[in-house]
């Protein structure tokens, strides 16, 4: 990067941190530290809630699935409105009356100690997991940019994020989100338009969206009913309904934004927001990715994005063989250079017979190259069969980095780096409530003072902040990382899922039974998920189901020695 680059980069990251240090004031007891007074607007609750699930994953690995998948994982959003309807008529007003400071608070209320702690035990792994790699993204960013290890550059932003989180709490977080989603808009759009703008004169963006389209990466619906299928409309409506309505109804990273709404309204009000934007965000940001993949057509791309891995390979035996391929690589380009302007032209004649005979020599042409990588992908394996053959998350970057221009390169950096570090702060801040809430104060220290608990929301802060890095250094073997967290996610979502629809909604189901299900659910979804039996959106249905069947079953087998009440009416 230029030295532009690195104080626009520089600039936006201290100004956000000071921005939020700001904004955040004093926290002079645990309910300002935690839910931020519970007096921020929707507009806020909503933009956090976006800021929370839209990590520096989405903005890295997202145009790379595309660029690699086409636009099919925008189907994955499909269940979203229908989820944000269902919290808003059920879950917020509950939790807004009983005062909660998470959601595991209710399950005490509803079954039994040992259900609420088994439920934040079970969010504590999952979100613990998700947010190393969450942090882990943007340390691909600045090692590539540097040359330099992952190790000091997750440490370097794990430690900035950290710092903010500890000091300023839940209102630090909101504030830095609000900015930081103004920016991430603003930034997007003007790689969108980049993009374009760098496109050959006679492409343009129609004719790009063609190209792509007939290289089958316009492939957003799917209406085939595949179990298999990671991505159709039944999985997004189905599956992806059930891990949204878990994911912002149960994970305490996301409670924790819309509960620091200043009313059940407010709450209300920033989830439909969020649930009429996240969609046509996700299908824009997945849009520059095919954009970037027309791009490559007239553009020769690296062999493989992932420069560390190449230069590794490219130091050892297996040099020649490696250079060899990139050779016949470019040769290959060269001519599916020529096959994609042949399609360009035969695109203005609307000629079907002419376009039908282009599109098959460029798919031809694709084919070719697509073997040559998985070549150069084996000779990198053969070097180290530990080498990622995944560069999906760097394709976008590869792009920003060598076409961009000045400054326009620091903004799209800052972006990811922005998005990182305000859905990491969500989380340590949902990791610190549920450990201090639902374990230390509920279980280890109850009674204590609320300086006590301030104090050990600070500590908790900082102990998962450590275990998040720690998490991270291990995290660039999982390929995808927008996929990959997803996946990490539906293997225990939809158990906590289906624990909180049988306290909703099933009351003569007591705290025993749901108990024992969820750990069998548990059980059996993980050996669904490791054995690959049916695609990771569908475990999310399939464990929210178990539970609520299990518990019913079993349910006869523990009689009712008190009666239930329900204190949220």
């Amino acid at each position: 990067m230029s030295l532009t680059d690195w104080i626009v980069l520089g600039v936006t990251l201290l100004t956000i941190v000071i921005y939020g240090v700001w904004k955040s004031g004093a926290n002079k007891n645990i309910d300002q530290y935690l839910m931020g007074g519970r007096s921020l607007p929707w507009y806020h609750v909503g933009l956090s809630v976006m800021a929370t699930q839209a990590s520096a994953i989405t903005f890295l690995s997202a145009p790379g699935q595309a660029y690699s998948d086409g636009m099919r994982f925008v189907q994955f959003y499909l269940g979203l409105p229908l989820a944000m309807i269902v919290l808003c008529v059920t879950f917020v007003p509950i939790f807004h009356k009983l005062k909660v400071y998470t959601a595991y608070e209710f399950l005490e209320n509803r079954f039994d100690l040992k259900t609420r702690a088994l439920t934040s035990f079970l969010f504590l792994i999952q979100r613990g997991l998700s947010t190393g790699i969450t942090i882990y993204a943007p340390s691909i960013i600045l090692s590539t940019i540097l040359n330099i290890n992952t190790v000091y550059t997750t440490l370097f932003i794990g430690s900035l994020v950290i710092f903010y989180t500890v000091y300023g709490g839940t209102k630090a977080v909101s504030y830095t989100q609000l900015l930081q989603m103004s920016i991430i808009f603003l930034g997007m759009f003007f790689a969108g338009a980049m993009v374009v703008h760098l496109l050959p004169e006679r492409v343009g963006f129609v004719k790009a969206i063609k190209l792509a389209g007939k290289l089958g990466r316009m492939n957003v619906i799917d209406w085939k009913f595949d179990p298999g299928n990671r991505y159709n409309v039944w999985s997004g409506l189905i599956g992806g309904f059930f891990l949204q309505l878990s994911y912002f109804g149960t994970d305490q990273s996301q409670v924790g934004r819309y509960l620091t709404g200043s009313s059940i309204g407010q709450s209300r009000m920033g989830l439909i927001m969020n649930g009429l934007l996240k969609i046509p965000m996700q299908f824009l940001i997945l849009l520059i990715g095919i954009l970037v993949f027309a791009f490559y057509q007239f553009n020769r791309p690296p062999m493989f994005f992932n420069r560390y891995e190449v230069e590794q390979v490219k130091k050892s035996n297996y040099a020649g063989q490696y250079n060899q391929l990139e050779d016949k690589y470019t040769a290959v380009f060269d001519q599916r250079k020529s096959k994609a302007e042949e399609l360009a032209n035969a695109l203005d004649t609307k000629d079907k017979a002419q376009i039908d005979k282009a599109q098959q020599a460029l798919k031809l042409a694709d084919k070719t190259s697509g073997e040559i990588r998985k070549e150069a992908i084996a000779v990198m394996k053969k070097n180290n069969e530990k080498a990622n053959g995944d560069d999906t998350n760097y394709v976008f970057l590869n792009f920003v980095t060598h076409y961009l221009p000045r400054g326009l390169i620091g903004l799209l950096v800052a972006i990811i780096f922005l998005a990182s570090m305000g859905s990491t702060a969500s989380a340590l801040n949902s990791l610190a409530s549920t450990s201090v809430v639902d374990i230390y104060k509920r279980i280890i220290n109850p009674g204590a003072t609320d300086k006590n608990y301030l104090n050990a929301s600070r500590i908790a802060t900082i102990f998962w902040g450590v275990v998040c890095v720690l998490m991270a250094l291990y995290a660039s073997k999982v390929g995808n990382l927008l996929e990959y967290v997803n996946k990490l996610g539906s293997y225990i979502y939809g158990t906590i899922l289906g624990v909180f629809v049988v306290a909703f909604y099933l009351k003569n189901i007591r705290g025993n039974a749901v108990f024992i299900a969820a750990i069998i659910t548990e059980i059996l979804i993980c050996a669904l998920g490791y054995f690959e039996l049916v695609a990771y959106l569908w475990l999310n249905a399939i464990g929210c189901v178990l539970v609520i069947v299990i518990a019913a079953v079993i349910n006869p087998l523990f009689p009712q020695k008190t009666p239930i009440v329900l204190n949220h009416d």
